[in-house]
């Protein structure tokens, strides 16, 4: 395995590539995916589905589980080096890496698939040479935006904010691009929006303030997708 300098950096050259979210509701997710977002939809089996937003392969993954749950999140690495420098970091504070198997990285549309334990019980994927599908979208809606910014962004609660903003800094130099403070449902957040590319935030912490416990019972608070227009966000 080659080894990057110390000092590099894989700023740029990550981004969020796919969600794999475990469900019994299969018939719900499609019609919330097709007939409400307007994302492309392909049965891959009655355990198997996936939604797409553009040319790639996958960037929705459900599979059958009671989950009801983000399980993992799929970071698209640009290089190999910049996948070893990741996989280099992982090993050196000793977390288990497992391996993904063919079949696994072909459902998500990837080569050279790595997963390791995350934040709020969210396993972490990382992958390079996303695929592209040669068949034509099926759509509602015009189009989203992704490209080299990624798919969007992840929003998740923490009560400790401190330590989930230190594990991206050091797995993918995640960088803060501003924060805020809101109150949703009666609940005091800081939001902290973390880049790791040129989209304003791929990963969105908040911090629970005066809270013992994380009052979201999901691993994910929402996932953001932004459709290419306004027309597409007036009809859903």
């Amino acid at each position: 395995m080659t080894t990057a300098p110390a000092t590099a950096t894989v700023f740029g050259a990550v981004r969020l590539g796919y969600i794999v979210i475990e469900t019994e509701r299969f018939a719900d997710w499609r019609r919330f995916g097709t007939d409400a977002i307007g994302m492309h939809h392909d049965s891959l089996s009655t355990d198997l589905m996936r939604f797409r937003l553009d040319d790639r392969e996958c960037r929705f993954l459900l599979t059958r589980g009671p989950a009801e749950d983000v399980v993992a999140t799929g970071w698209h690495i640009d290089d190999h080096t910049a996948f070893e420098q990741v996989e280099a970091r992982i090993r050196a504070h000793g977390v288990p890496l497992v391996r993904g198997s063919d079949e696994e990285a072909n459902l998500r549309g990837v080569e050279r698939l790595l997963r390791f334990p995350g934040p709020k019980g969210i396993t972490q994927e990382i992958c390079t040479s996303p695929k592209s599908s040669a068949e034509p979208l099926r759509m509602l809606s015009s189009g989203f935006v992704t490209g080299d910014a990624g798919m969007g962004h992840v929003a998740i609660t923490s009560t400790k904010p401190h330590l989930v903003r230190g594990y991206f800094n050091t797995v993918y130099d995640a960088r803060l691009t501003d924060c805020i403070d809101e109150t949703i449902s009666g609940v005091k957040l800081k939001i902290r929006f973390l880049r790791v590319n040129e989209r304003h935030h791929s990963i969105a912490v908040a911090a629970v303030r005066g809270l013992p416990i994380d009052p979201i019972r999901t691993r994910v608070q929402h996932l953001n997708i932004q459709a290419a227009t306004l027309d597409d966000v007036a009809r859903s």
